[in-house]
């Protein structure tokens, strides 16, 4: 099935029901597919064609929703662009991958517009949300003028769907290709992995429908059921419309599962509806995951999976216990997952490797970027991650880390990760990032940047003696500092690259891989 048939056919089984609820505004299925229509048809009417790129610039929104339904309609190429990015990354993203049109919010408009003219291939932008300047073409404008009548583009199964974007935590975002078939594929495979749904089903999209939240879009959409769309996360609220709304189903990063935790409505609000917390993106801290466990139930799914390759492993909630706690899961039942040395070769059950992952969800290629994506695959096809890990003998998989964060001190491998999970073991600590920093005897050495609870107080001596006794005096934090809060991306990952780069400047260790 492709994505128009989907549309048609939910539009004609669920016309009634509500597809999209935000912020009090409600849009059925039968609007949804119109208005989806009609901007499809707006793009075709200025000349678009199957395969044309257009970016999206927008947080969270009520239209979210009939954009991306919209240009799967017209067989036309999502290049989803991140809200909390600069101007001037929008601007190359746009021109990376050809965008002819750029359909943006309008409190998102001012930072990109100074790149505009300088964009040759963008040959219009539709504002949305409010009045756009001069220059910009209004988006209701273009869909009242524009046909409701459903578009009969033919979208083949190896026609372009998406192109996402890489968080650039490494260095400058990457397009990578998705055709058709490949996202169905990825939505038929978490499916098998996620608890079955229908249309009693409701979808708190907490996070960025440009992202990783945009998994749960299409399933539901498929079965009748309705998206709450959130414009920004914020726990209270999130905890709120999980009551409110009966969410069954959400997706989330570990920072905002904390942050669910710290509220103080965590205790009075009914989360009982919620069937499926699948976590994702970061590595969860074991105390965090044991808080959600007693809070939310036995409903936790960690996803492990990269936009290069999504749906890689599933924990599903009966193997979150503290046997299998500190993996992310098995493959999932169509992926292939495999651990392998810098020759590619494959390593035994224990041995920490690249991973290396065959799976329904597994990117084209990179967008214009021949050598790299050459890089990213084996002879055989499969996809280096650049994540380190090992499988233990029951198949489920370890992460250590980056390949390009691990620290090297005194000739010993260094993973960041399990220092982390030590140091967030501590009831004071809200988040930790660990990175390496320039010693002059040993090269590097872990230093830890913590944030702490509201009100708690540890030592950093305190901290850096649970690292010791738990990895030993070699492998040890070194140093502590406490701060505020880490940088995050926008999609809530801590920003390893930008709390070790201002170390390393101006010393000879790279401070992050392409």
């Amino acid at each position: 099935m492709d994505f128009s048939t989907l549309l048609s056919k939910s539009a004609a089984q669920f016309s009634g029901n509500v597809a999209v609820w935000c912020d009090g505004r409600e849009q059925t299925y039968a609007q949804l597919y119109e208005r989806a229509s009609r901007l499809a048809n707006a793009l075709a009417d200025r000349g678009l064609n199957k395969g044309d790129r257009v970016a999206l610039l927008s947080a969270n929104a009520f239209e979210t929703t009939e954009q991306i339904a919209a240009l799967a309609l017209g067989g036309f190429v999502r290049a989803g662009l991140y809200s909390h990015e600069t101007g001037e990354v929008n601007a190359y993203l746009t021109d990376l991958v050809d965008a002819r049109v750029l359909i943006v919010h309008t409190s998102l408009y001012e930072s990109i517009a100074p790149q505009v003219p300088g964009l040759d291939k963008l040959e219009e932008v539709l504002v949305f949300g409010g009045e756009g300047p001069e220059g910009t073409t209004s988006y209701e404008d273009a869909l009242a003028n524009a046909s409701g009548t459903p578009p009969t583009t033919i979208v083949r199964p190896e026609d372009l769907h998406v192109i996402r974007f890489s968080a650039g935590t490494t260095g400058r975002p990457k397009g990578i290709v998705h055709t058709m078939q490949r996202w169905l594929d990825n939505n038929n495979e978490y499916r098998w992995v996620t608890p079955q749904i229908d249309e009693r089903d409701a979808y708190l999209a907490a996070g960025q429908l440009t992202h990783a939240a945009v998994l749960w879009l299409w399933p539901i959409l498929q079965v009748g059921g309705r998206i709450i769309v959130m414009p920004a996360f914020e726990p209270g609220r999130a905890l709120e419309l999980i009551e409110q709304q009966r969410a069954t189903v959400t997706l989330v990063v570990p920072t905002m599962i904390s942050a669910l935790l710290a509220h103080p409505d965590i205790d009075t609000r009914d989360l009982s509806s919620l069937r499926c917390l699948n976590y994702a993106a970061s590595p969860i801290a074991e105390r965090t995951m044991e808080r959600a466990l007693q809070k939310f139930g036995q409903v936790l799914y960690q996803l492990y999976a990269q936009s290069e390759c999504i749906t890689a492993t599933m924990l599903q909630p009966h193997q979150h216990t503290e046997k299998y706690m500190r993996s992310v899961g098995r493959a999932t039942p169509n992926a292939e997952v495999t651990i392998v040395d810098p020759a590619g070769k494959p390593l035994p059950a224990g041995e920490i490797g690249e991973i290396a992952v065959r799976a329904p969800g597994q990117m084209n290629e990179l967008w214009k970027n021949p050598g790299a994506n050459a890089e990213r695959h084996l002879p055989d096809g499969r996809l280096l991650t650049r994540d380190m890990g090992y499988l233990d003998e029951d198949g489920f998989l370890y992460l250590a880390d980056r390949k390009e964060d691990m620290i090297i001190s005194g000739g010993y491998n260094i993973w960041p990760a399990e220092l982390e999970n030590t140091v967030s073991s501590h009831d004071a600590v809200r988040e930790v990032c660990v990175v390496g920093v320039p010693h002059d005897k040993w090269g590097e050495t872990p230093r830890a940047f913590v944030v702490l609870e509201p009100g708690a107080e540890v030592t950093e001596q305190e901290l850096i003696e649970v690292t010791r006794q738990a990895v030993g005096s070699v492998k040890k934090i070194t140093s502590v500092a406490f701060v505020d809060d880490l940088p995050k991306s926008g999609v809530g990952k801590i920003l390893r690259r930008e709390v070790k780069k201002t170390y390393w400047e101006g010393h000879e260790r790279a401070i992050g891989g392409a």
